[in-house]
């Protein structure tokens, strides 16, 4: 993993942050990230959302999504690591967003930080597939 791509990590995991901080209810947040244009362009090789804050880029999501403060907010540790490592598995694996989301959702990324956030990051994206094997979703 090179420094770009570690940043980028950081990126996506301090938005997750800040859509904590902003009260938007975790679950649809994640979704709509997950599914949406703005982690579709952070995935390709090169698109100019890979060089915007967290800020903007939380913008970009908002502006397309329906979200709402209605509902539950992570805590900010857990939405932290589900952003870096959504991202950290697109660069291991060459998955696209879509794909980890169907493999590993926010109710899963959230059920299993306690423990999988001690793990590295490589480890963790492996038991998060296995969990997904298991349940016979492949």
């Amino acid at each position: 993993m090179n420094e770009l791509q570690l940043k980028l990590c950081d990126i996506q995991g301090r938005l997750f942050e800040l859509s904590g901080t902003k009260g938007y209810d975790s679950v649809p947040f994640i979704k709509a990230f997950m599914t949406g244009e703005v982690a579709k362009g952070l995935d390709s090789k090169f698109n100019r959302l890979q060089w915007a804050g967290e800020e903007y880029l939380l913008a970009e999501v908002a502006d397309t999504a329906n979200l709402t403060t209605d509902g539950m907010v992570y805590d900010k540790e857990v939405l932290y690591w589900a952003g870096y490592l959504y991202r950290f598995w697109h660069f291991n694996t060459g998955e696209d967003s879509k794909e980890i989301y169907k493999q590993a959702p926010a109710e899963t990324m959230r059920r299993n930080w306690l423990i999988f956030h001690t793990f590295a990051p490589e480890v963790a994206i492996e038991d998060l597939k296995e969990i997904y094997r298991q349940r016979g979703k492949v």
